[in-house]
């Protein structure tokens, strides 16, 4: 379960960092807003670690999909993009 605590706890850090373990992460806010987490580095790598793997797995299946029904053109892809208000492809 996750802590939470004022910004202003920094002020005795090596109290905050003895609360964080893994799978709970100390909250940090600011104004009585979440502001900061702090996590287990562990923690931290295993959820980079799962970021990449589910990139990875959404682009292979986006390859499938345009394999099986056909890859566009760069200028076809800025016009759906234009229409749709988002940014130009790089």
């Amino acid at each position: 379960m996750p802590k939470i605590m004022k910004l202003s706890s920094l002020r005795n850090y090596s109290e905050v960092l003895e609360e964080v373990q893994s799978g709970a992460p100390v909250y940090l806010t600011k104004n009585g807003e979440g502001a900061y987490s702090i996590l287990d580095i562990s923690e931290y790598e295993s959820l980079k670690q799962s970021l990449w793997q589910r990139l990875f797995a959404e682009l292979a299946e986006a390859v499938q999909v345009a394999e099986a029904f056909g890859w566009i053109d760069e200028k076809k892809a800025n016009d759906f993009l234009a229409r749709e208000g988002l940014p130009e492809a790089i």
